[in-house]
Protein backbone atom coordinates (compact mmCIF):
# COMPACT_ATOMS: atom_id res chain seq x y z
CA UNK A 1 0.00 0.00 0.00
CA UNK A 2 1.44 3.35 -1.01
CA UNK A 3 1.35 6.08 1.59
CA UNK A 4 1.85 9.65 0.41
CA UNK A 5 3.85 11.71 2.88
CA UNK A 6 4.34 15.42 2.37
CA UNK A 7 6.70 17.86 4.05
CA UNK A 8 5.43 21.34 3.21
CA UNK A 9 7.31 24.57 3.75
CA UNK A 10 4.38 26.97 3.82
CA UNK A 11 1.09 25.48 2.66
CA UNK A 12 -1.98 27.31 3.90
CA UNK A 13 -4.18 25.30 6.23
CA UNK A 14 -7.81 24.88 5.23
CA UNK A 15 -9.18 26.44 8.41
CA UNK A 16 -8.01 29.07 10.83
CA UNK A 17 -8.53 28.65 14.54
CA UNK A 18 -11.21 30.75 16.21
CA UNK A 19 -10.68 31.97 19.78
CA UNK A 20 -13.60 32.54 22.14
CA UNK A 21 -13.24 33.80 25.72
CA UNK A 22 -15.41 31.49 27.85
CA UNK A 23 -14.59 32.72 31.35
CA UNK A 24 -13.19 35.89 32.86
CA UNK A 25 -12.75 39.55 31.96
CA UNK A 26 -14.89 40.60 34.94
CA UNK A 27 -11.89 42.40 36.43
CA UNK A 28 -10.45 43.55 33.12
CA UNK A 29 -9.64 47.24 32.72
CA UNK A 30 -11.41 49.12 29.95
CA UNK A 31 -9.16 50.43 27.20
CA UNK A 32 -10.08 52.53 24.19
CA UNK A 33 -8.08 51.55 21.12
CA UNK A 34 -9.22 54.28 18.75
CA UNK A 35 -9.10 53.38 15.02
CA UNK A 36 -5.86 54.83 13.69
CA UNK A 37 -6.01 57.77 11.34
CA UNK A 38 -4.86 57.30 7.73
CA UNK A 39 -2.79 60.08 6.18
CA UNK A 40 -2.64 58.61 2.67
CA UNK A 41 -5.11 58.87 -0.18
CA UNK A 42 -8.06 56.58 -0.65
CA UNK A 43 -9.34 54.11 1.92
CA UNK A 44 -7.29 52.94 4.88
CA UNK A 45 -5.46 49.79 3.70
CA UNK A 46 -5.78 47.80 6.94
CA UNK A 47 -7.61 48.01 10.26
CA UNK A 48 -4.59 47.64 12.54
CA UNK A 49 -6.54 48.46 15.67
CA UNK A 50 -8.99 45.60 15.21
CA UNK A 51 -6.08 43.18 15.63
CA UNK A 52 -4.61 45.18 18.52
CA UNK A 53 -7.95 45.20 20.34
CA UNK A 54 -8.41 41.47 19.84
CA UNK A 55 -4.90 40.77 21.13
CA UNK A 56 -5.45 42.84 24.27
CA UNK A 57 -8.85 41.24 24.89
CA UNK A 58 -7.32 37.76 24.77
CA UNK A 59 -4.93 38.62 27.60
CA UNK A 60 -7.93 38.89 29.92
CA UNK A 61 -6.46 42.00 31.54
CA UNK A 62 -8.10 44.47 29.18
CA UNK A 63 -11.57 44.89 27.71
CA UNK A 64 -11.41 47.10 24.60
CA UNK A 65 -14.30 49.53 24.14
CA UNK A 66 -16.09 48.94 20.81
CA UNK A 67 -15.56 51.88 18.42
CA UNK A 68 -19.34 52.34 18.11
CA UNK A 69 -19.51 53.10 21.84
CA UNK A 70 -16.68 55.65 21.84
CA UNK A 71 -17.76 59.23 22.49
CA UNK A 72 -14.90 60.51 20.36
CA UNK A 73 -12.33 59.05 17.98
CA UNK A 74 -9.26 61.26 18.12
CA UNK A 75 -6.15 60.45 16.12
CA UNK A 76 -4.02 63.26 17.61
CA UNK A 77 -3.07 63.56 21.25
CA UNK A 78 -4.24 67.17 21.37
CA UNK A 79 -7.78 66.12 20.45
CA UNK A 80 -8.27 63.74 23.38
CA UNK A 81 -11.01 64.80 25.80
CA UNK A 82 -10.24 62.71 28.87
CA UNK A 83 -13.64 63.49 30.39
CA UNK A 84 -15.31 61.57 27.56
CA UNK A 85 -13.20 58.53 28.36
CA UNK A 86 -13.81 58.82 32.09
CA UNK A 87 -17.55 58.70 31.40
CA UNK A 88 -16.92 55.29 29.82
CA UNK A 89 -14.77 54.21 32.81
CA UNK A 90 -11.82 53.70 30.48
CA UNK A 91 -8.45 53.37 32.20
CA UNK A 92 -6.36 53.84 29.06
CA UNK A 93 -6.81 55.24 25.57
CA UNK A 94 -4.65 54.50 22.52
CA UNK A 95 -4.49 56.89 19.56
CA UNK A 96 -2.36 56.66 16.45
CA UNK A 97 -1.88 57.11 12.73
CA UNK A 98 -0.96 55.01 9.74
CA UNK A 99 1.18 56.67 7.04
CA UNK A 100 2.21 55.67 3.52
CA UNK A 101 5.98 55.35 3.12
CA UNK A 102 8.47 55.05 0.28
CA UNK A 103 8.62 51.90 -1.79
CA UNK A 104 5.02 50.93 -1.12
CA UNK A 105 5.66 50.49 2.58
CA UNK A 106 3.86 51.91 5.60
CA UNK A 107 4.63 53.49 8.96
CA UNK A 108 2.56 53.46 12.13
CA UNK A 109 2.83 55.57 15.25
CA UNK A 110 0.78 55.49 18.42
CA UNK A 111 0.49 56.88 21.93
CA UNK A 112 -1.03 55.39 25.06
CA UNK A 113 -2.56 57.65 27.73
CA UNK A 114 -3.63 57.01 31.30
CA UNK A 115 -7.18 58.37 31.38
CA UNK A 116 -7.39 58.82 35.16
CA UNK A 117 -4.20 60.86 35.33
CA UNK A 118 -4.42 62.39 31.88
CA UNK A 119 -0.78 61.52 31.29
CA UNK A 120 1.20 59.95 28.46
CA UNK A 121 2.23 56.37 29.23
CA UNK A 122 4.16 55.69 26.04
CA UNK A 123 4.68 56.80 22.47
CA UNK A 124 6.19 54.73 19.68
CA UNK A 125 6.97 54.90 15.97
CA UNK A 126 7.07 51.51 14.29
CA UNK A 127 9.76 50.81 11.68
CA UNK A 128 8.57 50.88 8.06
CA UNK A 129 6.86 47.66 7.05
CA UNK A 130 5.46 46.02 3.92
CA UNK A 131 1.79 45.45 3.17
CA UNK A 132 2.29 41.75 3.89
CA UNK A 133 3.28 42.61 7.47
CA UNK A 134 0.20 44.53 8.60
CA UNK A 135 -0.97 41.79 10.95
CA UNK A 136 2.51 41.13 12.33
CA UNK A 137 2.94 44.85 13.00
CA UNK A 138 -0.39 44.95 14.83
CA UNK A 139 0.81 42.09 17.04
CA UNK A 140 4.02 44.01 17.76
CA UNK A 141 1.99 47.07 18.76
CA UNK A 142 -0.13 44.92 21.08
CA UNK A 143 2.96 43.47 22.72
CA UNK A 144 4.54 46.90 23.20
CA UNK A 145 1.38 48.22 24.85
CA UNK A 146 0.95 45.16 27.04
CA UNK A 147 4.54 45.19 28.27
CA UNK A 148 4.43 48.92 29.03
CA UNK A 149 1.21 48.67 31.04
CA UNK A 150 1.94 45.41 32.87
CA UNK A 151 5.71 44.98 32.92
CA UNK A 152 5.20 41.55 31.32
CA UNK A 153 6.29 40.78 27.78
CA UNK A 154 3.34 40.13 25.46
CA UNK A 155 2.90 36.97 23.40
CA UNK A 156 0.81 38.22 20.47
CA UNK A 157 3.85 37.89 18.18
CA UNK A 158 4.54 34.28 19.14
CA UNK A 159 3.27 31.14 17.40
CA UNK A 160 1.69 27.82 18.28
CA UNK A 161 2.16 24.39 16.75
CA UNK A 162 -0.48 21.69 16.90
CA UNK A 163 -1.72 18.54 15.19
CA UNK A 164 -4.98 18.48 13.23
CA UNK A 165 -6.75 15.25 12.27
CA UNK A 166 -9.11 15.45 9.29
CA UNK A 167 -11.13 12.99 7.23
CA UNK A 168 -13.17 9.90 8.03
CA UNK A 169 -11.78 7.18 10.25
CA UNK A 170 -10.90 5.12 7.17
CA UNK A 171 -9.18 8.04 5.45
CA UNK A 172 -7.73 10.09 8.29
CA UNK A 173 -4.89 12.48 7.63
CA UNK A 174 -2.66 14.05 10.23
CA UNK A 175 -1.34 17.56 9.78
CA UNK A 176 1.36 19.35 11.71
CA UNK A 177 0.32 23.01 11.69
CA UNK A 178 1.98 26.24 12.79
CA UNK A 179 -0.13 29.37 13.33
CA UNK A 180 0.10 32.77 14.95
CA UNK A 181 -0.82 32.77 18.63
CA UNK A 182 -4.28 34.11 17.71
CA UNK A 183 -4.90 31.21 15.31
CA UNK A 184 -4.39 33.17 12.08
CA UNK A 185 -1.85 32.46 9.33
CA UNK A 186 -2.07 28.71 9.88
CA UNK A 187 0.18 26.68 7.59
CA UNK A 188 0.68 22.95 7.20
CA UNK A 189 4.28 21.90 7.78
CA UNK A 190 3.82 18.15 7.49
CA UNK A 191 0.96 15.86 6.39
CA UNK A 192 0.67 12.09 6.64
CA UNK A 193 -1.93 9.31 6.81
CA UNK A 194 -0.05 8.03 9.88
CA UNK A 195 -0.16 9.68 13.33
CA UNK A 196 1.95 12.75 14.13
CA UNK A 197 2.55 13.51 17.81
CA UNK A 198 4.45 15.59 20.35
CA UNK A 199 5.60 18.70 18.44
CA UNK A 200 8.33 20.54 20.33
CA UNK A 201 9.85 23.93 19.47
CA UNK A 202 13.58 24.46 19.28
CA UNK A 203 14.85 27.25 21.58
CA UNK A 204 15.34 29.61 18.62
CA UNK A 205 11.83 28.93 17.27
CA UNK A 206 13.17 27.88 13.88
CA UNK A 207 12.63 24.12 14.09
CA UNK A 208 10.16 21.57 15.36
CA UNK A 209 10.91 18.10 16.67
CA UNK A 210 8.02 15.65 16.48
CA UNK A 211 7.06 11.98 16.39
CA UNK A 212 5.83 10.46 13.13
CA UNK A 213 4.51 6.94 12.63
CA UNK A 214 5.25 6.80 8.91
CA UNK A 215 6.22 3.32 7.72
CA UNK A 216 4.31 1.95 10.71
CA UNK A 217 6.96 2.71 13.34
CA UNK A 218 7.47 5.64 15.70
CA UNK A 219 10.34 7.89 14.62
CA UNK A 220 11.53 11.31 15.75
CA UNK A 221 12.21 14.01 13.17
CA UNK A 222 13.57 17.56 13.34
CA UNK A 223 12.16 19.91 10.70
CA UNK A 224 13.33 23.36 9.65
CA UNK A 225 10.23 25.55 9.47
CA UNK A 226 11.55 27.97 6.90
CA UNK A 227 12.93 25.52 4.33
CA UNK A 228 10.72 22.54 5.16
CA UNK A 229 13.74 20.24 5.18
CA UNK A 230 13.80 17.61 7.88
CA UNK A 231 16.01 14.85 9.21
CA UNK A 232 15.31 11.72 11.18
CA UNK A 233 17.15 11.77 14.50
CA UNK A 234 15.82 8.61 16.15
CA UNK A 235 14.34 5.45 14.65
CA UNK A 236 15.57 2.95 17.18
CA UNK A 237 13.89 -0.37 17.72
CA UNK A 238 10.71 -0.06 19.75
CA UNK A 239 9.27 3.23 21.00
CA UNK A 240 10.72 6.62 19.99
CA UNK A 241 8.65 9.35 21.64
CA UNK A 242 8.27 12.61 23.58
CA UNK A 243 11.14 14.74 22.21
CA UNK A 244 12.13 17.81 24.27
CA UNK A 245 14.83 20.34 23.34
CA UNK A 246 17.55 21.36 25.76
CA UNK A 247 17.71 25.14 26.31
CA UNK A 248 20.89 25.43 24.22
CA UNK A 249 19.40 23.41 21.36
CA UNK A 250 22.24 20.86 21.40
CA UNK A 251 20.31 17.94 22.87
CA UNK A 252 16.95 16.25 22.70
CA UNK A 253 15.56 14.40 25.68
CA UNK A 254 13.40 11.53 24.49
CA UNK A 255 11.70 8.34 25.59
CA UNK A 256 12.96 5.05 24.17
CA UNK A 257 12.43 1.37 24.82
CA UNK A 258 15.57 0.46 22.92
CA UNK A 259 16.85 -3.07 23.58
CA UNK A 260 15.40 -3.35 27.10
CA UNK A 261 11.75 -3.06 26.11
CA UNK A 262 11.30 -0.68 29.05
CA UNK A 263 10.34 2.99 28.61
CA UNK A 264 13.22 5.17 29.83
CA UNK A 265 14.47 8.74 29.47
CA UNK A 266 17.54 9.36 27.31
CA UNK A 267 19.37 12.43 26.06
CA UNK A 268 20.56 12.59 22.46
CA UNK A 269 23.35 14.93 21.34
CA UNK A 270 22.19 16.06 17.92
CA UNK A 271 25.62 16.81 16.47
CA UNK A 272 27.01 13.30 16.89
CA UNK A 273 24.04 11.08 17.84
CA UNK A 274 25.60 10.22 21.21
CA UNK A 275 22.88 8.72 23.39
CA UNK A 276 22.87 8.76 27.19
CA UNK A 277 20.43 6.87 29.39
CA UNK A 278 19.15 8.79 32.43
CA UNK A 279 16.63 6.41 34.01
CA UNK A 280 16.78 2.66 34.56
CA UNK A 281 13.86 1.81 36.82
CA UNK A 282 11.66 -1.19 35.89
CA UNK A 283 8.77 1.21 35.33
CA UNK A 284 7.44 3.64 32.74
CA UNK A 285 9.53 6.82 32.52
CA UNK A 286 8.37 9.29 29.88
CA UNK A 287 7.47 12.88 28.91
CA UNK A 288 10.76 14.63 29.77
CA UNK A 289 10.99 18.41 30.04
CA UNK A 290 14.13 20.50 30.69
CA UNK A 291 14.49 23.29 33.20
CA UNK A 292 15.63 26.71 31.99
CA UNK A 293 19.39 26.24 32.45
CA UNK A 294 19.49 22.64 31.22
CA UNK A 295 20.73 21.23 34.51
CA UNK A 296 17.64 19.14 35.30
CA UNK A 297 14.73 17.37 33.66
CA UNK A 298 11.20 16.76 34.88
CA UNK A 299 9.41 13.61 33.74
CA UNK A 300 6.49 11.27 34.40
CA UNK A 301 7.06 7.92 36.12
CA UNK A 302 4.81 5.25 37.55
CA UNK A 303 7.56 3.84 39.79
CA UNK A 304 5.36 4.59 42.83
CA UNK A 305 2.52 2.56 41.36
CA UNK A 306 0.78 5.56 39.77
CA UNK A 307 1.89 8.32 37.37
CA UNK A 308 3.69 11.12 39.22
CA UNK A 309 6.22 13.82 38.32
CA UNK A 310 9.90 13.44 39.17
CA UNK A 311 13.03 15.52 38.68
CA UNK A 312 16.47 14.22 37.76
CA UNK A 313 19.85 15.89 37.06
CA UNK A 314 20.63 16.12 33.35
CA UNK A 315 23.91 14.37 34.10
CA UNK A 316 22.04 11.44 35.61
CA UNK A 317 21.65 10.34 39.20
CA UNK A 318 18.89 10.06 41.76
CA UNK A 319 15.38 11.18 40.81
CA UNK A 320 13.28 13.22 43.26
CA UNK A 321 9.51 12.97 43.40
CA UNK A 322 7.75 16.33 42.96
CA UNK A 323 3.99 15.63 42.98
CA UNK A 324 2.11 13.99 45.84
CA UNK A 325 -1.45 15.33 45.64
CA UNK A 326 -3.76 12.93 43.79
CA UNK A 327 -3.18 9.58 42.10
CA UNK A 328 -2.34 10.92 38.64
CA UNK A 329 0.00 13.77 37.68
CA UNK A 330 1.62 13.60 34.25
CA UNK A 331 3.03 15.53 31.25
CA UNK A 332 4.99 18.12 33.32
CA UNK A 333 5.84 21.49 31.77
CA UNK A 334 7.87 23.99 33.80
CA UNK A 335 6.83 27.64 33.90
CA UNK A 336 9.35 30.19 32.58
CA UNK A 337 9.99 31.45 36.13
CA UNK A 338 10.59 27.83 37.27
CA UNK A 339 8.15 28.22 40.16
CA UNK A 340 5.38 25.92 38.97
CA UNK A 341 4.65 22.93 36.77
CA UNK A 342 1.65 22.55 34.49
CA UNK A 343 0.46 18.94 34.62
CA UNK A 344 -2.44 16.69 33.68
CA UNK A 345 -4.10 15.91 37.03
CA UNK A 346 -6.82 13.41 37.92
CA UNK A 347 -9.47 15.52 39.64
CA UNK A 348 -12.21 13.21 40.95
CA UNK A 349 -12.17 11.09 37.83
CA UNK A 350 -11.68 13.97 35.39
CA UNK A 351 -8.36 14.65 33.71
CA UNK A 352 -7.72 18.37 34.06
CA UNK A 353 -4.91 20.87 33.79
CA UNK A 354 -3.38 21.90 37.09
CA UNK A 355 -0.36 23.86 38.26
CA UNK A 356 1.90 22.48 40.96
CA UNK A 357 4.10 24.67 43.15
CA UNK A 358 7.56 23.17 42.66
CA UNK A 359 8.79 23.92 46.18
CA UNK A 360 5.64 23.21 48.20
CA UNK A 361 3.99 20.61 45.91
CA UNK A 362 0.68 22.49 46.27
CA UNK A 363 -1.72 21.74 43.39
CA UNK A 364 -4.29 24.12 41.88
CA UNK A 365 -6.72 22.77 39.26
CA UNK A 366 -7.25 25.29 36.44
CA UNK A 367 -9.43 23.65 33.78
CA UNK A 368 -12.88 22.09 34.02
CA UNK A 369 -12.98 19.48 31.26
CA UNK A 370 -13.08 15.72 31.54
CA UNK A 371 -10.27 14.89 29.10
CA UNK A 372 -7.87 17.83 29.18
CA UNK A 373 -4.27 17.07 28.21
CA UNK A 374 -0.99 18.32 26.71
CA UNK A 375 -0.43 21.57 28.66
CA UNK A 376 2.19 24.08 27.50
CA UNK A 377 3.08 27.47 28.97
CA UNK A 378 3.20 30.64 26.91
CA UNK A 379 6.77 32.02 26.95
CA UNK A 380 5.74 34.77 29.40
CA UNK A 381 4.25 32.22 31.80
CA UNK A 382 0.87 33.94 32.00
CA UNK A 383 -1.18 31.48 29.95
CA UNK A 384 -1.31 27.71 29.44
CA UNK A 385 -2.55 26.17 26.20
CA UNK A 386 -3.88 22.61 26.25
CA UNK A 387 -5.99 20.09 24.34
CA UNK A 388 -9.59 19.46 25.38
CA UNK A 389 -12.93 18.27 24.03
CA UNK A 390 -16.02 20.16 22.86
CA UNK A 391 -18.54 17.38 22.49
CA UNK A 392 -16.71 14.80 20.42
CA UNK A 393 -14.42 17.28 18.71
CA UNK A 394 -10.87 17.88 19.82
CA UNK A 395 -10.21 21.57 20.42
CA UNK A 396 -7.48 23.68 21.95
CA UNK A 397 -8.12 25.77 25.04
CA UNK A 398 -6.21 28.35 27.03
CA UNK A 399 -6.33 29.21 30.71
CA UNK A 400 -4.49 31.92 32.60
CA UNK A 401 -1.93 30.62 35.08
CA UNK A 402 -4.17 31.80 37.93
CA UNK A 403 -7.27 30.15 36.42
CA UNK A 404 -9.16 33.44 36.07
CA UNK A 405 -9.40 33.56 32.28
CA UNK A 406 -10.42 30.64 30.06
CA UNK A 407 -10.58 30.59 26.27
CA UNK A 408 -11.56 27.99 23.70
CA UNK A 409 -9.82 27.75 20.35
CA UNK A 410 -12.02 25.89 17.89
CA UNK A 411 -11.22 24.69 14.39
CA UNK A 412 -13.89 24.58 11.71
CA UNK A 413 -12.33 21.42 10.31
CA UNK A 414 -11.11 18.31 12.11
CA UNK A 415 -9.85 17.56 15.59
CA UNK A 416 -6.96 19.61 16.95
CA UNK A 417 -4.59 18.36 19.62
CA UNK A 418 -0.98 18.30 20.88
CA UNK A 419 -0.37 22.07 21.21
CA UNK A 420 3.08 23.57 21.73
CA UNK A 421 3.80 27.28 22.25
CA UNK A 422 6.82 28.84 20.56
CA UNK A 423 9.51 30.79 22.38
CA UNK A 424 9.64 34.56 21.96
CA UNK A 425 10.74 35.58 18.44
CA UNK A 426 14.40 36.43 18.06
CA UNK A 427 15.10 40.13 17.53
Amino acid sequence: MFFLLCALAATSAHAELQIEITKGQGEAELIGVVPFGWTGSGDKPYALTEVVSADLARTGRYAPIPPAEMLQRPTDSADIDFSDWRILDARYVVVGKLHPDAGGKYRAEFRVFDVLRGTLEMGYRMPAFAATDFRATAHEISDLIYEKLTGVRGVASTRIAYVSVVGSREQQRYRLIVADADGYNASVKMESPEPIMSPAWSPDGRKLAYVSFENGNSQIFVQDLRSGSRRRVSARRGVNSAPAWSPDGRFLALTLTKETGNLDIYTLQLSNQVLRRLTSWPSIETEPHWNADGSELYFTSDRSGQPQVYRIPASGGRATRITYEGNYNARPRLSPDAKSLAVVHNDRGNYRIAVVDVERSYTQVLSNGAQDESPAFAPNGEVIIYASKAGRQGVLSMVSADGRIQQRIASTEGDVREPAWSPFPLN
